[in-house]
């Protein structure tokens, strides 16, 4: 597993993924250095009680749908690699079972993310920083749910996309599905909390992010083993 997983980290080198990786959590993070470096006086009235607080929830508005959109072209890269080069017969025809492939594909996904995760974590405290917020008032607990939280909750497009993505050559499908599920997330805070979109946001009933994060993390695991049979059976060009 390690030696198939080193090797599809290998495979990232000369793509624009890493670019990707960074361009998320860089892009939510100046979009906040714009917003509130051009309102400054107003943001810190307005937040005057909280302003870390506020930097965190204006972030927080930016980060599903880009951790959305960011998921599912990333996937669709990962899997193009093997599609464009015709790559999957003879990748298959090696001595490793499909299970170790999948599963590469799938871990090699969820740790880029994670590093996209770690980055808008580490650049929100800079940004907060460079802003003139007390450093001695960092709220650690909200920054890593903020950082993580969605990342968790959003187990399911995760598992989705990387199964979409490896099953079906034409990536435009994977792709549309993707886009679709990140313009639905839109509309996330007026659908049902047993709605998937809804869950990176982690608001429902009980407001306990901690019910949406488990939700996500059990409905990803169901989807990535779904995909992960599908994919063994599956006879793939």
């Amino acid at each position: 597993m390690l030696r198939v997983l080193a090797s599809d980290f290998l495979k990232l080198r000369r793509t624009m993924i890493w670019f990707l990786v960074f361009l998320g959590p860089i892009g939510v993070v100046g979009l906040q250095a714009a917003n509130f470096g051009l309102r400054y006086d107003y943001m810190k009235q307005q937040y005057a009680s909280d302003f870390w607080g506020g930097l965190i929830t204006n972030t927080g508005m930016l980060v599903v749908p880009v951790l959305l959109m960011g998921l599912t072209i990333v996937a669709s890269m990962i899997a193009n690699i093997e599609h464009q080069t015709n790559a999957w017969k003879l990748l298959l025809a090696l001595p490793v079972s499909k299970l170790t492939i999948i599963s590469s594909k799938f871990v090699c996904l969820a740790v880029l993310l994670l590093c996209s995760s770690t980055l808008l974590w580490m650049g929100t405290i800079i940004l907060g920083l460079c802003l003139g917020m007390d450093s001695s008032q960092i709220p650690f607990d909200q920054l890593l749910q903020l950082a993580y939280y969605p990342y968790l909750a959003a187990m399911p497009f995760l598992a989705l996309q990387a199964w979409l993505s490896m099953s079906i050559r034409n990536q435009a499908i994977p792709l549309t599905a993707g886009i679709v599920g990140m313009l639905l997330s839109f509309f996330a805070f007026i659908l049902a909390d047993w709605l998937p979109w809804k869950w990176p946001y982690l608001k429902n009933e009980w407001n306990e992010p901690l019910y949406s994060v488990a939700a996500g993390l059990v409905l990803g695991l169901l989807l990535y083993v779904i995909g992960m049979l599908q994919f063994v059976r599956k006879d793939v060009n």
